[in-house]
């Protein structure tokens, strides 16, 4: 096959529906607009885990969707997810990313509300005849936990969570709720990238070539046919097996596991991930969990924040292991994630300035090995949400 000329290089890609996309997903400002009121305000997104705010009054800010939000341990023992405005003249209420708030205290006016919502205290509020303090509650947001992850949902008419994830966190019901666990890494980076750009980083195993740690320890470590992936209605999609991995090959890394207890139902070996649509992925290996969030700022920026969980109460020498085996994949300086990184704006470069036209996602082992039947499912559900064909989304 010759090189293409221009007009061969714009052409669509003579393959079937859904095995391409259009490099215009991750730049066009409509797209970007349709996702905002389509899919980041209508589903279920992981907004923290419970370790996070394991007490009484103990808060937690994130943003989703460009507004910004606090869940919060109430006095009655119930997490809920509030916007962070204040009711009175909308001024943000909380400041730092978490602490503990016994009264929610709004500093421009001193309007304060208590952990369910509900307006607690207007300064001089006898200037004010025409307003009653049950009627400027906070802003409440559907919250839900699953296997101590906190999900939260914009639309107060979106079906359940449950109805939303389906089966897709069954295969790790016993990793997440068979010890308690906590979060004991959190790290966020923005993004000069779409937020589908990175989340593709996480559905995509043929870039294992690109990491030489994977090289060496995931690639080869069993039969390409016998790494079973798996698909779920909604666009959520992982390993249908255990995959394996095979540390003695890399430097550095050989026992990996041996010294600290796996975590439930999982072996030292063991590499396991589940992506949630459309921004969340879950991802074990034996010893430790990852939870990676990805926030759109823009059509050509995110915020990615990155969780690392082991067990509570452990010894600190294990707890140290754990940190460790963490860091050695998926820390700031870890083998995977700063190169994932690179990949992601790599690949943005070329799509923002339009070089780029289309990225094929047609490779088909029959949902095993590197199959980009992932890739698909989570492109079918996008299309469906806003309704744009992903191969052709501006007509």
């Amino acid at each position: 096959m010759v090189a293409r000329d221009q007009s061969s290089w714009d052409k669509m890609p003579d393959m079937p529906a859904g095995h391409f996309v259009s490099g215009l997903v991750y730049t066009d400002p409509d797209i970007y607009r349709d996702e905002s009121n389509k899919v980041f305000s209508k589903v279920w997104h992981f907004a923290c885990h419970e370790s996070e705010v394991p007490d009484k009054f103990d808060y937690r800010v994130f943003v989703l969707n460009g507004q910004s939000l606090f869940a919060i341990h109430g006095e009655d023992g119930v997490i809920r997810t509030f916007l962070n405005v204040c009711s009175h003249r909308g001024a943000k209420l909380l400041d730092q990313p978490s602490g503990n708030a016994r009264s929610i205290t709004c500093f421009y006016h001193r309007w304060a509300y208590n952990s369910q919502g509900s307006c607690t205290g207007i300064p001089r509020a006898s200037g004010y005849d025409d307003v009653k303090k049950e009627a400027v509650g906070l802003r409440e947001v559907r919250t839900e936990c699953l296997h101590g992850l906190i999900f939260i949902t914009l639309d107060d008419g979106a079906s359940s969570l449950a109805q939303f994830i389906g089966p897709a966190l069954d295969r790790f019901s016993d990793m997440l709720t068979g010890q308690p666990l906590e979060v004991f890494h959190y790290n966020q980076a923005v993004l000069e990238c779409n937020w589908k750009a990175w989340h593709e980083t996480n559905m995509d195993l043929y870039h294992e070539f690109m990491h030489v740690v994977l090289r060496q320890t995931q690639v080869n470590a069993m039969p390409m046919e016998d790494r079973k992936l798996i698909v779920f209605d909604g666009g959520h999609g992982g390993s249908g097996g255990d995959l394996k991995a095979a540390y003695d090959g890399y430097d550095g890394f050989a026992g990996r596991g041996g010294d600290v207890p796996p975590l439930p139902g999982m072996s030292a070996t063991d590499f396991r991930f589940i992506n949630l649509f459309p921004s969340t992925a879950i991802i074990s290996r034996g010893t430790v969990v990852r939870i990676d969030t990805v926030t759109p700022i823009g059509p050509d920026k995110a915020l990615l924040e990155m969780r690392g969980l082991g067990v509570k109460g452990e010894p600190v020498e294990h707890r140290r292991i754990r940190q460790k085996h963490h860091n050695q994949y998926w820390g700031p300086f870890g083998r995977n994630v700063p190169e994932d990184m690179v990949a992601a704006e790599s690949c943005a470069d070329s799509f923002r300035n339009q070089a780029g036209r289309y990225q094929i996602i047609a490779r088909d082992e029959k949902m095993a090995g590197q199959d980009d039947a992932i890739l698909r499912a989570f492109y079918s559900e996008w299309g469906r949400r806003v309704g744009r064909d992903p191969g052709a989304p501006v007509k």
